[in-house]
């Protein structure tokens, strides 16, 4: 009810004014009408349970976090490696495959043989040799590069040596084959070199020259064995035990090369 005097349209704008936020000042209308504005939308979001939103706002999507584990693709890729990795070391150490490696090793031993032969020639029948020789490269070396150029057939294809640069002594790498010191040509009784052997002790019959297990030493050719190149240019391909002597004479050195 309207106090007596009142102008109606007065009242009316009052009543409005009452419900607006009133501005002392820029700041405080401001602060006033965001705290009006929070409440209003309150009470609205209690009558029906979602708040009302002035405008449209961005909706950012957050990436669920990577799941650990391996995709299928990879898992093949994985299994793929590993087969060709068994298939390499089964291939390496089978005993056809040794067999062809120690086949191709003799036709190394050979190649150094004619080396040593033209050696001879220039030193009145003497094969090379370094007084305290301690491995087989430091009495070898010195058939490169004058005898022989071609330092590959210094390793063996059945063992995994690393590769020589060519035309380069060897003395401060390392080769494959042992070297009897101190032999003479034409000594068909006497063996002049061989793949790498277990040690470099003198052997009778029944002893083992090379590794039964296909690890080091003496393992040029896995567990099957190696060759011995003898004194006249002959040679045998034996198992890892020997049925022949090894037996050294006077004078005669048994060089391994480096471990």
């Amino acid at each position: 009810m309207m106090a007596p005097g009142t102008n109606p349209v007065q009242a009316r704008d009052d009543s409005k004014n009452a419900e607006a936020p009133v501005c002392v000042s820029k700041q405080l209308c401001i602060a006033t009408s965001a705290r009006f504005s929070y409440k209003v939308n309150m009470k609205a979001f209690g009558q029906s349970g979602r708040m009302q939103m002035d405008g449209p706002r961005e909706v950012r999507r957050v990436p669920c976090p990577a799941r650990a584990g391996f995709s299928l693709v990879e898992l093949l890729i994985t299994f793929t490696l590993m087969l060709i990795m068994a298939s390499m070391m089964w291939g390496f150490g089978s005993a056809s495959h040794q067999r062809a490696q120690k086949k191709a090793c003799q036709q190394n031993l050979s190649k150094i043989y004619l080396a040593m032969q033209i050696y001879a020639n220039d030193y009145a029948g003497k094969l090379p040799e370094t007084a305290e020789a301690r491995t087989s490269e430091e009495a070898l070396c010195v058939l490169v590069p004058r005898y022989t150029v071609d330092t590959s057939i210094f390793i063996c294809p059945g063992g995994r040596d690393s590769a020589l640069p060519e035309g380069e002594s060897f003395r401060k790498r390392k080769i494959s084959y042992a070297y009897y010191m101190g032999v003479h040509l034409n000594d068909a009784q006497q063996a002049l070199m061989s793949d790498r052997q277990v040690n470099t002790q003198p052997k009778n019959a029944d002893d083992y020259a090379f590794s039964i297990t296909g690890k080091p030493p003496g393992n040029n050719h896995h567990k099957y064995g190696g060759n011995f190149l003898f004194g006249d240019g002959h040679m045998e391909m034996t198992p890892p035990k020997v049925s022949f002597s090894l037996a050294v004479t006077q004078g005669v050195v048994l060089l391994n090369p480096k471990p």
